[in-house]
């Protein structure tokens, strides 16, 4: 059986029903497929959300799930397996339905990818954080370590000195001559001591991240780690369609306008689909600007296949 509508957005998390709402609120015909997979299931509360700071995400999205029903908007918890373009998008679905619509949106985020150091997926979101912005207020003034394993982890030991005044650097896996003279003048500048040798994993005492321990024995005592997971996007559908893509320092996404709209007539990106650095609000703020969009396009279409009187 295939079903018919104006938009489908793949991808149910805050820029995906972000869009769905203003379509919704539009009148348009709009079914949000979710796989359920939000980037910050992790995460026991989200911050930086005027109004919304602290909740727990699972809330938000129930409470964004609620308000797109009320406009119509029909929500399917399957995942998509397949997409082709013809006249409209053929969406296939794993549970066996097709759907299609006139226009599409891939809002599906990214998923972080640890790195490979023992212990640090079963506390992630909790003491081991990647986003000082997110949970540095939560954590502040505690012992900082941060694991390096790349050259730009300098930067994030700096960052993070803001919240903390007490931060160590694991060099991990870079070398120490990979860091520059300006690198080491603002190390010290922030107070942030550098500590070679590789992680070997962490310590826990109480259900709470005590020390870091060296691969050669030592253990630094530590209350927080912070860590640069790898960014893998979720953006097999934009290339599958045949979107245009662009190469990043963290990972490859799709080329879009100021509006979401990709390089393919009719494809939409929003959220860490179309980018790294995406937050819940900035996510939602995507999604906004893309269903705003993508109603004055149908708008548009429609009054411009309408015969003159």
């Amino acid at each position: 059986m295939t079903e018919q509508y104006e938009v489908i957005v793949v991808g149910g998390g805050a820029a995906g029903l972000s869009a769905a709402l203003v379509l919704g609120r539009a009148r348009r015909r709009t079914l949000v497929v979710d796989a359920g997979e939000p980037r910050n299931t992790p995460a026991a509360h989200m911050h930086g959300y005027l109004t919304r700071d602290g909740m727990p995400p699972a809330e938000f999205l129930a409470l964004g799930r609620e308000e797109i029903a009320r406009y119509g908007v029909e929500l399917v918890r399957d995942r998509t397996v397949d997409v082709t373009r013809g006249e409209d998008f053929a969406v296939l679905l794993e549970g066996g339905r097709t759907v299609r619509a006139r226009q599409l949106v891939v809002a599906t985020g990214l998923k972080d990818e640890l790195p490979p150091v023992a212990g640090l997926a079963a506390r992630f979101g909790r003491d081991v954080l990647h986003c000082p912005y997110c949970h540095g207020w939560e954590v502040r003034d505690r012992a900082f370590g941060v694991l390096a394993t790349t050259p730009m982890s300098v930067h994030q030991a700096l960052m993070v000195s803001q919240w903390s005044k007490d931060v160590a650097l694991f060099l991990h896996t870079v070398a120490e001559r990979e860091l520059t003279g300006e690198d080491r003048r603002r190390l010290g500048a922030a107070g942030v001591d550098v500590v070679p040798g590789e992680v070997a994993g962490l310590t826990v005492r109480d259900d709470r991240l005590a020390g870091v321990r060296l691969a050669d024995g030592r253990t630094h005592e530590r209350e927080v780690l912070f860590v640069a997971p790898r960014a893998l996007p979720r953006t097999d559908l934009l290339t599958r369609l045949g979107a245009e893509t662009t190469d990043t320092a963290f990972g490859t996404y799709p080329v879009v306008d100021g509006r979401g709209a990709t390089t393919v007539p009719g494809l939409w990106a929003a959220g860490n689909a179309s980018g790294f650095a995406e937050q819940v609000v900035n996510a939602a703020s995507r999604g906004y600007r893309a269903g705003a969009a993508i109603n004055g396009e149908l708008l548009m279409a429609d009054l411009d296949g309408v015969p003159e009187a």
